[in-house]
């Protein structure tokens, strides 16, 4: 069944809330701030009724690389190697949340305490839906509201596909110094967001039962990555 999606036709450009709470969002420009050469990827934000929010992608479908190896609608470790779009959910101390999203169905989920300091990964989503339909796909998933550090602050949004030479980066907000090469965790090019109008109820003080490890001054953190497992942390 193909996903039918209520995007806005004003807004694709600066993320602005419309009526219903939905902010949209296009990705028009590569990494380091070229035009891209093709349709833009979409990516609409809404509050959702459980408390979380939702996400939906409109993207072309380049089917390069190919399908991951891993089922659809479950975590696949490596996601950014393959065609993807994700975004990033970020506050001012350096927490932030990484959400990929692909294609053929696989997602993961990452939060990170610290740039590129990945503490959780593989994250489930009890809903994420993905179709291919010609040249485009859409995506829609709900994201949990405890996933979300607390008093997020700023946004960004990324698309990659192709290989080897050919492999594409875009950026929502693009690189602009003197960057060589495509960084997605170079936190001081993401740009603000008001998230209290996409999280029914927000209020920046909460912090979720897996922000609180991180969070809590006292507490001492143990990370450890496990072979095949992803980020095993606990608390001390």
């Amino acid at each position: 069944m193909f996903i039918a999606f209520a995007f806005s036709i004003l807004a694709f450009a600066a993320g602005i809330p419309t009526a219903s709470n939905e902010m949209n969002f296009a990705i028009r420009t590569t990494w380091n701030g070229n035009c891209v050469k093709h349709e833009p990827v979409k990516i609409s934000l809404s509050p959702s009724a459980d408390g979380g929010m939702i996400i939906k992608i409109l993207a072309p479908f380049f089917n390069s690389p190919g399908r991951p190896n891993g089922p659809a609608g479950q975590p696949f470790p490596g996601l950014w190697d393959y065609e993807v779009v994700e975004a990033f959910f970020l506050n001012d101390k350096n927490q932030y949340l990484e959400v990929e999203l692909g294609p053929w169905g696989q997602h993961l989920l990452l939060i990170l305490n610290g740039e590129r300091h990945a503490v959780k990964d593989k994250l489930p989503l009890t809903t994420y839906t993905a179709t291919i339909d010609g040249d485009r796909w859409t995506g829609e998933a709900i994201l949990p509201r405890g996933y979300f550090p607390p008093a997020v602050t700023k946004f960004n949004a990324y698309a990659i596909h192709g290989e080897g030479d050919n492999r594409v980066y875009e950026s929502l907000y693009p690189a602009t110094g003197s960057e060589t090469k495509p960084d997605f965790h170079n936190l001081r090019y993401f740009q603000p967001i008001d998230i209290s109008s996409l999280l029914n109820n927000y209020n920046p003080s909460d912090v979720s039962d897996l922000w609180k490890p991180y969070v809590n001054p006292d507490s001492v953190v143990y990370c450890l990555e496990t072979a095949g497992n992803g980020m095993d942390c606990t608390m001390a």
